[in-house]
């Protein structure tokens, strides 16, 4: 399905992106190819959470329905496609971090717009092998197992 979108830019700010279709969905971008990638991406996880959460998933208005619309204002209008297997159902997981981590990450999510899962979510599934910043895990140690002889 395709949705409108409008890209905002003020002089001194990052390229911002909403979604008339789905008020309070917003995301911005350093560039307009990182803009139009975060568009595709939140747009993925609010519907995912409008399935989870029972909510019913509005079609795509035409433009001619939004020429009226405040928020067009001063805005580009392009399209966001989101595929249907993007608006499955989200999964809780529960993770493991130091507090000044998860601080950090709230900062940052917060600095972006985003709730702490969507950062969390985009920053992992962004992340190119071998560039950005090193992660160090501890393994647990493996159970000690008793050896099993079998009777001669």
């Amino acid at each position: 399905m395709d949705y409108i979108a409008y890209l905002h830019k003020d002089r001194d700010s990052d390229f911002g992106v909403s979604f008339p279709d789905f008020p309070g969905c917003v995301t911005a971008g350093k560039t307009l190819e990182e803009a139009h990638r975060m568009a595709a991406e939140a747009l993925a996880l609010h519907i995912a959470g409008m399935v989870e959460d029972g909510e019913e998933i509005p079609a795509p208005s035409p433009l001619d329905a939004l020429a009226d619309d405040p928020a067009r204002k001063d805005a580009v209008s392009f399209l966001v496609h989101v595929e249907p297997e993007e608006t499955q159902r989200a999964v809780r997981i529960n993770i493991t971090a130091r507090e000044k981590q998860v601080e950090e990450i709230d900062r940052l999510a917060n600095k972006a717009g985003l709730t702490r899962s969507a950062y969390m979510v985009q920053a992992s599934l962004n992340r190119t092998p071998g560039r950005g910043t090193a992660i160090a895990a501890r393994r647990r140690p493996a159970k000690k197992r008793k050896a099993r002889h079998a009777a001669a």
